[in-house]
């Protein structure tokens, strides 16, 4: 099976960048997704809140799915969900020496599809990766204790809640106090369970001072700072879970018969991984220019994956900013009918992606910052998704200041609020004055 584009992943960005493929051409756009209904995260999110930066609207999380899988079927995308893609041939990616067999020289890049149909190989002309990320559940967080039911993550209390219809009695403990943990807990009161606190182990809740005092007022909910999870109890369902406080190390037990890990976010990165593409330290996903293109030729990310975990409207407008991109690389493989000469924006593709690729210039980050996304300058397109970069800090401050300089010159400096698992968005026109012969790109906090 022959394609232009191939989409892992039918969540936002996913769906979003195919529909803007076809919007700009692209004839053959086949999005794959190993869930049975595409539409990705928001399926399961019944609160409001959807749609308003890429859509202009405010919409539930199932409605905002259910638009994205519309408006794909309509820009003619074919949709193939139940089905994963599971890996690269060993030929699978273009090469650029000389040495290379004449399908890698070609440029073609070839998967492998599995479904319940069986094994299917798939050669396209680049491939998105819009896998997006997932928490860590509690083995990867190093938890302690039994191992009994009862003791899930975010997505899991979603799924059985708003897809499966379940109820969920008993008296629930939320890890984490993060954006996230907060619908949780909404999420838990729905399905019927007592909510008895939201414990971190930071000295602070991570949220919105609203969403705190909503909880302590309206649900009786309390948030439990410097806190720390040491063990959970219990044979065949959780019976309590151990808490440790950090200031003065003493340990109490809890009775809960639930316990929701939540935030902690990592990317669903194997793919990319798979495919040799080189990992940012930080992000723990695939590394991006500004393109949002991966350091293996034909290969681009787009949303969470790249940057976990942002909203879904965040998340879209990134996969629409790769589609560009995209585009613009397989415009450039393609020869200019004789005797005219390519648009100006074709022109710029062809300049960065013929006779090898051009180096991004990297961009780092020092403490208490975590990560920045994307972390490259494109030498062809500096512009970031939305225009703006995204950043982590993984420490409190509340009048910090940001620095952007290459090679000890200033290139934009910006005041910021830095609150450990929120983001902090950068105006990106900074990223034009890059030297693209210089150094690495430095971020710090003053």
């Amino acid at each position: 099976m022959n394609v232009d584009v191939l989409v892992a992943g039918a969540g936002p960005a996913g769906l979003a960048a195919a529909i803007e493929l076809r919007k700009l051409g692209v004839a053959d756009v086949l999005v794959v997704d190993r869930e049975h209904q595409a539409g990705g995260i928001p399926r399961h999110c019944a609160h409001t809140g959807f749609g308003i930066r890429d859509l202009h609207r405010l919409m539930t999380g199932p409605a905002y799915a259910q638009h994205y899988r519309g408006a794909a079927s309509a820009a003619g995308v074919t949709l193939r969900t139940g089905t994963t893609l599971t890996g690269w041939p060993a030929t699978g990616w273009p090469a650029t020496d000389a040495s290379a067999t004449p399908e890698r020289q070609s440029g073609t890049i070839t998967a492998t599809l599995t479904s319940p149909a069986g094994v299917q190989i798939v050669h396209a002309g680049a491939v998105l990766l819009a896998t997006g990320c997932r928490e860590r559940p509690r083995s990867a967080r190093l938890v302690p204790g039994s191992r009994p039911a009862g003791v899930m993550t975010t997505g899991e209390l979603q799924q059985r809640v708003y897809l499966h219809g379940q109820r969920l009695a008993g008296r629930a403990v939320i890890v984490g106090a993060e954006h996230v943990s907060f619908s949780a807990m909404l999420t838990l009161l729905h399905a019927g369970a007592e909510v008895t606190a939201l414990v971190t182990d930071q000295p602070r809740h991570q949220s919105f001072a609203a969403f705190r005092l909503a909880a302590r007022l309206r649900w009786r909910v309390p948030v439990w700072t410097g806190t720390a999870v040491a063990g959970i109890a219990g044979r065949d369902e959780v019976s309590a879970v151990l808490l440790r406080d950090d200031r003065d190390g003493s340990v109490r037990s809890v009775p809960c018969e639930l316990v929701v890990f939540t935030g902690d976010w990592i990317p669903d990165h194997e793919l990319a991984r798979l495919a040799g593409a080189a990992l940012d330290p930080g992000t723990l996903g695939p590394a991006v220019d500004t393109a949002l293109s991966t350091s293996v030729p034909g290969m681009f990310a787009a949303g969470n994956l790249v940057h976990a975990a942002e909203t879904a409207d965040v998340a879209a407008l990134s996969g629409r900013h790769a589609a560009a991109h995209i585009a613009a690389y397989l415009a450039a493989r393609q020869p200019a009918a004789p005797g005219r000469q390519a648009a100006p924006g074709r022109q710029a593709a062809m300049a960065g992606q013929a006779g090898g690729r051009r180096v991004p210039v990297p961009v780092m980050v020092a403490g208490p910052l975590r990560w920045i996304s994307p972390n490259g300058i494109s030498p062809v397109s500096p512009e970031p998704p939305g225009g703006r970069f995204v950043l982590r800090s993984g420490a409190f401050a509340g009048r910090a200041r940001l620095q952007v300089r290459q090679d000890g010159r200033l290139l934009t400096s910006a005041p910021a609020r830095l609150v450990p698992g929120r983001s902090i968005r950068l105006d990106g026109r900074w990223a034009r004055h890059v030297d693209p012969a210089g150094g690495p790109v430095q971020v710090g906090v003053l």
